[in-house]
């Protein structure tokens, strides 16, 4: 019987970790809307946006899992901002993928 490796790179897990962060509508319109801030922002976010207040946290987290926002999630101590760094790391590896993709020469229909 033959033996497939299913592992996936570093890279691999780290693209899909973003891409499943950044897979729901809510979590998009927090990153959208802490990229449009000048500085960290300090507050309860659900009194910004069209989020209800139970959810925010959970959706908070989740990006700041992914390294997409930092800052502290927890109250009172209350501010976020888009990690850089990592926003970076993941356009690039995004811009990699959709490039591979445009690649792609197949017309299957």
């Amino acid at each position: 019987m033959e033996n497939i490796n299913k592992d996936y790179t570093i890279d691999q897990e780290r693209l899909a970790r973003f891409a499943k962060a950044m897979a729901h509508p809510a979590r998009i319109t927090i990153l959208m809307f802490l990229a449009g801030q000048d500085s960290c922002y300090f507050g309860d976010i659900h009194c910004e946006l069209p989020i209800a207040k139970a959810t925010v946290s959970q959706h908070l987290k989740e990006l700041k899992d992914s390294g997409l926002i930092q800052g502290e999630i927890e109250t009172p101590k209350v501010k976020y901002c888009i990690n850089k760094e990592n926003w970076d790391i993941a356009k690039s590896m995004f811009s990699d993928l959709f490039e591979i993709l445009n690649e792609y020469k197949c017309d299957c229909k």
